[in-house]
């Protein structure tokens, strides 16, 4: 037995679509060229084979998730992630969440940041740069027009250069197109069983 998961964790929950996945095995010559590059170059999951249904959005996507993710400079892995998970928590994106909660544990080296998160949410407590990056990922999530020169200024006093500044930009905003995407084409599940 199934059941879709509503709250945060860090344990990654199934994720199911509503969508059919494109068949490798029957998968266009369009599709399996857009298929090479997945994000985080490791497999190719279901959501991703969704995905693969519009092959020439897909061969953009993946390379631009991979460049704002993992690329070197700027923001560390973990600060990147800390804004995927602070735009996750205010679209109530329970598998990205997870997925970005683990991996920000495990770059880190620390659960301590990603249990205050999903203790108290957006009204966490975190080390200083933490609780900027943090801040500012949730209120660009909630209100991008919201956002002003005093927000940045804030990052700056936190100890973020321009590039960093950029890159928490660019892993928030991914977010909310990725949240988007999660929450339409399937649903966290978790197997009780």
């Amino acid at each position: 037995m199934s059941r879709v998961v509503h709250r945060f964790t860090r344990t990654v929950p199934e994720w199911r679509p509503r969508v059919t996945p494109v068949d490798l095995a029957q998968a266009t010559p369009e599709q399996r060229e857009a298929l090479k590059i997945t994000p985080s170059n490791t497999k190719v999951s279901d959501y991703v084979l969704v995905l693969a249904h519009d092959p020439e959005t897909l061969a953009i996507r993946s390379p631009l998730f991979n460049a704002i993710m993992y690329d070197p400079g700027g923001m560390s892995r973990a600060e990147r992630e800390l804004g995927a998970i602070g735009a996750s928590i205010v679209n109530r994106c329970i598998y990205c969440a997870a997925v970005h909660a683990a991996r920000h544990a495990q770059l880190a080296k620390d659960t301590a940041v990603t249990d205050e998160l999903f203790i108290r949410g957006e009204k966490a407590a975190l080390p200083p740069r933490e609780q900027a990056i943090f801040d500012f990922s949730v209120k660009l999530s909630q209100s991008p027009s919201a956002v002003t020169e005093a927000d940045a200024a804030r990052l700056r006093e936190a100890g973020l250069s321009e590039a960093e500044i950029v890159d928490l930009i660019l892993s928030t905003a991914l977010f909310g197109w990725a949240n988007r995407l999660m929450h339409v084409l399937g649903d966290p599940v978790r197997n009780d069983g």
